[in-house]
């Protein structure tokens, strides 16, 4: 298990965003069993999840993982993880909203508690006291017992940070970024912030829409959901990351994703990568990469492909 505060989470963290939308509730259920199965006991999901798309109205991942909590008896040993200010229906992170938005998730997620509570994204026309305080209240009321930021760049958080300082609030733990093979921004200024402050890394898109599974190695439609955006990265740079993992995956007769999700996990401050299965197949391969460990020499071919 690894460690955020108090809390000790298991070093993959199951996505929700696909409950409710590419997963039914039946295929989220039997998702959420296996992951459990297998040792897991940390679940991210937000209010927002799904709400565009067609049919649904938002809130739909949070009131499937509330009925399985409450079907499985297993809010006591599992962490949840949600978020606010992303939804238009609960729009921003003013301390109005964030009340009243947490109050909306802790009724959808069937508990009284959230073990960790995001800030989605930084919403600059809104004072970071009045965000830091209302969030601070939660903390105080028991309803929330640990806050995040999600895609705060590393100015914002620090002042985020040095505000909660100086007020006495409940600081952040733990940040939420856009990083992976792929994606390397986070690596040049807020890392270093995260690892000053002491805070963990949960990075969302740990496979970059799937692209790193290795599905989507052609701009040819493939019918998937996720198709479109994957296949943006298909360019020599990808291509070459591509052929890193496939090395390595075949090395250790496992699968790119594996791999992938492992030299995320293996990333300095990153505490456990974000990531989602719509049925139990996919998860089999998140969950091969808890347990592999990249040496030395393959962290820094894989590092290579992706500059």
């Amino acid at each position: 298990m690894a460690k955020i505060g108090d809390l000790e989470v298991f070093p993959l963290n199951l996505g929700g965003n696909v409950f409710g939308w590419t997963a039914d509730e039946a295929q989220s259920f039997a998702v959420l069993d296996a992951y459990a199965a297998a040792g897991g006991n940390f679940i991210d999901t937000a209010d927002v999840y799904m709400a565009r798309i067609p049919g649904n109205s938002g809130g739909e991942s949070e009131t499937i993982i509330g009925r399985w909590l409450k079907r499985r008896g297993r809010r006591d040993d599992v962490v949840i993880a949600t978020k606010v200010g992303s939804w238009a229906a609960r729009p921003g992170v003013s301390a109005k909203n964030i009340r009243e938005a947490a109050e909306d998730s802790l009724r959808r997620l069937q508990t009284d508690y959230l073990d960790l509570y995001y800030a989605h994204r930084d919403v600059a026309d809104v004072p970071l006291e009045e965000t830091l305080g209302a969030f601070d209240e939660l903390v105080r009321a028991g309803k929330v017992r640990h806050l995040g930021a999600s895609n705060y760049s590393a100015e914002r958080l620090a002042a985020a940070l040095s505000i909660s300082d100086r007020e006495g609030f409940a600081r952040y733990v733990a940040v939420q970024p856009h990083y992976n093979l792929v994606e390397r921004g986070y690596e040049q200024e807020l890392a270093p912030l995260v690892a000053q402050e002491g805070l963990a890394t949960l990075p969302y898109f740990g496979l970059a829409r799937g692209f790193l599974t290795g599905k989507y190695r052609s701009r040819e439609a493939s019918g998937s959901p996720r198709a479109e955006k994957a296949v943006e990265y298909l360019d020599h740079r990808g291509e070459r990351v591509l052929e890193a993992l496939d090395e390595i995956s075949a090395a250790h007769g496992t699968s790119p994703a594996a791999v992938a999700l492992a030299w995320l996990a293996a990333q300095p401050t990153v505490v456990a990568p974000i990531a989602s299965a719509r049925n139990v197949e996919q998860l089999t391969d998140l969950l091969a990469s808890v347990e592999l460990r990249l040496g030395a020499e393959e962290l820094a071919v894989l590092d290579d492909a992706s500059q």
